[in-house]
């Protein structure tokens, strides 16, 4: 009988959490958390996001019942405010953080969709007469090529593409080739004055970078998964990876 047992092993998402912390950690990134049920503050208001943008209705937010400034974060960017703010209070600066965590969109769910997924978020913020080069997009993109590398492999192409985000200005859209096809892969960017303000810093001393995308995409990319849904299904029978 001993014979017929099968040993499990670890999810692709948590090898691919894991390796993402160490490979940022190298590079002088700290590991911060966040709450699940978050409030408008730290969702929205802090991050630039208007109180007319499309991403606060119904439709994509996870509301909680009787209670109109609470909801399930629809990003992992809150983490991002959060520590901001505390970096702020305590005078922490120069300073860089990594998060990874789960976040709630009111979706449809398909092979590409589901309602909960994993992001993963970081940023680095620095004093204005800091001149190592830190903080910039060049710091950003140089960290997120290394972590690229590491998770994908040494000759993936990287490309960064204009855009825009409420919180960061400029915004880049981080494009990766795999196979022959460019995916986009996460957003970034400078952070935008308006979220620094929000969170206690004044924009004429400090200056920093925010990144923050979809860890599943990077793993259905790495292990060739054709359904983000296979990740939260736990049938071990299936046995997909």
């Amino acid at each position: 009988m001993e014979n017929d047992i099968q040993k499990g092993s670890e999810h692709p998402l948590s090898i691919l959490a894991n390796e993402a912390y160490r490979v940022f950690s190298e590079l002088g990134f700290e590991i911060a958390n966040s709450p699940e049920l978050e409030n408008t503050f730290y969702n929205f208001d802090a991050l630039n996001v208007p109180k007319d943008h499309p991403a606060r209705d119904m439709q994509d937010t996870f509301y909680i019942k009787n209670e109109s400034e609470k909801v399930l974060r629809t990003h992992n960017t809150n983490t991002t405010a959060r520590m901001i703010e505390m970096a702020g209070k305590e005078n922490k600066f120069p300073c860089a953080y990594i998060s990874i965590g789960k976040v709630f969109r009111n979706e449809a769910t398909d092979i590409t969709h589901e309602m909960q997924f994993y992001q993963i978020d970081g940023f680095a913020i620095v004093p204005m007469e800091d001149k190592s080069g830190a903080g910039t997009l060049a710091h950003m993109k140089g960290v997120l090529t290394q972590f690229y590398k590491k998770a994908l492999g040494e000759n993936i192409e990287i490309e960064f593409r204009p855009s825009f985000f409420p919180f960061t200005e400029p915004s880049v859209e981080v494009h990766a080739k795999f196979n022959g096809k460019w995916l986009e892969m996460m957003g970034g960017g400078m952070l935008h004055p308006n979220v620094l303000k929000n969170l206690g810093l004044d924009p004429e001393k400090f200056q920093g970078f925010a990144f923050g995308g979809g860890l599943d995409r990077i793993a259905m990319i790495r292990w060739n998964i054709p359904d983000v849904r296979l990740f939260y299904q736990g049938d071990l029978r299936l046995n997909q990876f």
